[in-house]
């Protein structure tokens, strides 16, 4: 019985500098542009239609109670897909009374969301989910990286926000016509 040794001709190492080379972890290469791509289009074709009401910031500030006064959002949403764990609604009853617990966690494309709405999501903006037609207000956005291949994702946290739609109606300032303060 013959053994025989099967050697491989070295093969020449190119250099990193050349167009041809194919590397997703070259941090200075285009093509890691394209597992961004790929996310966004899974994000878009595996996920859920969400309306995005922008929270606009105000000057209106209460320094009694360290808070604003009223939380201006913009009437018309905007229509943005992402991903999340759709849930009944929790009303637990505890020692306290009966509790809402339905925190709910949305998952998207960084460069889609940058996109759609000019800027990232940020604390106190409403999220509608069209789906359960539910409410939620941003309370944390996360970035989460993978920066090898060039995907980042929002991990949104929002609470179940239990008002009526005349709360977008308010008025930023709280005048009437006659100039008085209300």
């Amino acid at each position: 019985m013959q053994r025989f040794k099967v050697t491989t001709p070295p093969t020449e190492i190119q250099d990193s500098n050349e167009s041809s080379l194919l590397s997703l972890f070259d941090k200075n290469n285009p093509d890691k542009n394209l597992f961004n791509l790929v996310d966004d289009e899974i994000i878009k074709l595996s996920g859920s239609e969400i309306l995005v009401y922008k929270y606009m910031k105000s000057e209106d500030y209460d320094e009694v109670y360290m808070e604003g006064n009223s939380k201006p959002i913009l009437k018309d949403p905007i229509r943005v897909f992402g991903n999340y764990d759709p849930r009944p609604l929790e009303e637990n009853l505890t020692q306290f009374g009966v509790e809402i617990q339905n925190d709910q966690v949305f998952i998207f494309n960084k460069s889609y969301i940058e996109r759609r709405i000019g800027r990232i999501i940020i604390p106190g903006d409403v999220l509608k989910t069209v789906f359960q037609n539910m409410k939620f207000e941003v309370y944390q956005v996360v970035e989460e990286s993978f920066e090898s291949y060039g995907v980042y994702h929002l991990m949104v946290y929002a609470k179940l926000l239990r008002d009526t739609e005349d709360v977008h109606d308010e008025p930023i300032d709280k005048s009437d016509n006659t100039g008085g303060y209300l």
